[in-house]
């Protein structure tokens, strides 16, 4: 794929996680396109909007609203332009799928005596300022799991890979806070519990941020295609998994994504 960038060159901030590089390493594709050059900057969730804030981002992928992100981008919100959903994330609690259903199948049964005595107790996350790790943090406190001993740690992405892959390979029985899209289901078929009380949040949509006084930097053809992509959660745990199952850069997992869609 060739590309030759003449035109502004725009600041494209992506939160550091895997499939959220492949999502940005599609927005960079796509600026490319019509003759942007772009700086690529990368940082945890509640940073990126910090950063954007403050001027330093003209376009953000992506802000998961309203649950998981929209607390911190209402600080600014009347000074970007949120671009349609290009997939619907969610957040779930899963287990492996060889702890038995009928003994694991909602948040509330890690409460049982049989099952705690089997569940690790240390739910391992990414870093503190995702929202699968507030609300994580929460629902051990709501739900009373602490009282038993469990606790969330949240932790680096490589090592919540890890963690999971880890604990699979030994047959552990183990909760894992997740979310779709994310390549793990797509490799290991976690199973997702059932949460009744809400506590993990909606449907959010996932959608590129744009400063407004940066949209005349953008060529107005790019703002249409992103505004008009439509990625899908399958999409994105495809694009993950070429990053994390088959070793691809976010850009040769972007480029070979796109090269499929042709």
């Amino acid at each position: 794929m060739s590309f030759s960038p003449t035109g502004p060159t725009l600041t494209v901030g992506t939160i550091a996680l895997s499939f959220h590089r492949g999502v940005a390493a599609i927005t960079r594709r796509v600026l490319e396109s019509y003759g942007h050059r772009v700086n690529s900057v990368e940082a945890p969730h509640q940073q990126l909007f910090h950063l954007q804030d403050e001027g330093r981002l003209d376009i953000l992928v992506s802000a998961w609203l309203p649950s998981s992100h929209g607390t911190y981008l209402s600080p600014y919100r009347d000074r970007v332009r949120v671009l349609a959903p290009q997939y619907r994330p969610y957040c779930i609690w899963a287990v492996p799928s060889y702890v038995p259903e009928e003994q694991v199948g909602e948040v509330a049964d890690l409460m049982r005596p049989e099952v705690a005595m089997r569940m690790s107790k240390v739910i391992d996350g990414i870093n503190p300022g995702a929202g699968i790790s507030r609300f994580s943090a929460r629902m051990v406190r709501e739900y009373g799991l602490d009282e038993l001993g469990y606790t969330f740690a949240p932790g680096t992405e490589p090592g919540f890979f890890a963690r999971v892959e880890r604990g699979i390979a030994a047959r552990e029985w183990f909760v894992v806070p997740l979310w779709r899209p994310q390549y793990l289901n797509r490799v290991y078929g976690l199973r997702p519990l059932h949460e009744p009380k809400g506590l993990l949040g909606t449907v959010d949509d996932a959608s590129p941020v744009i400063r407004r006084d940066a949209l005349d930097l953008v060529h107005p053809e790019a703002v249409t295609r992103l505004e008009t992509l439509r990625l899908g959660n399958e999409g994105v745990e495809q694009i993950d998994a070429l990053i994390n199952v088959d070793g691809l850069t976010p850009l040769q997992a972007a480029d070979r994504f796109l090269l499929s869609r042709a």
